[in-house]
């Protein structure tokens, strides 16, 4: 007699990814004080010295942003740190200002509702690879 299988005998987990926004909040302070660190802070190290080397110019046509940003962008590279420290760093959930993540409304969340989102949420970053809620 052959054995059928149902879909609750496997585990199913669904993580739900989230594309970046071009515009980040401009607090730099930690909220609240749990924080994770990104998996691929070394590459994004070597990616910075690299965005360094260009100046705004380079980086809009690079990127393929406006001057505005390119200028905010080149800014922000020069002054990047990968040593972390809870007033020059933010958790990327509530670091992004883009229609979704006005949409997700993070700083509504509840403690239980942000580590389920640690658990089930990557947010994608050009800069940082995949990110947790918490990086």
């Amino acid at each position: 007699m052959r054995k059928l299988k149902f879909f609750y005998e496997k585990l199913y987990i669904m993580i739900t990814i989230l594309s970046p926004a071009k515009k980040l909040s401009p607090e730099c302070s930690v909220n609240g004080s749990a924080y994770t660190h990104p998996i691929f802070l070394d590459q994004s190290e070597n990616l910075i010295e690299i965005l360094r080397s260009f100046d705004p110019i380079g980086l809009q046509s690079l990127m393929g942003i406006s001057q505005n940003l390119s200028e905010l962008n080149w800014e922000r590279f020069q002054s990047w740190t990968s040593n972390f420290s809870p007033d020059i760093a933010r958790q990327a959930v509530y670091s992004f200002k883009g229609d979704t993540y006005t949409g997700l409304d993070a700083d509504t969340l509840s403690e239980k509702d942000i580590i389920f989102a640690q658990d089930k949420v990557r947010i994608l970053s050009g800069l940082y690879g995949v990110l947790k809620p918490l990086d």
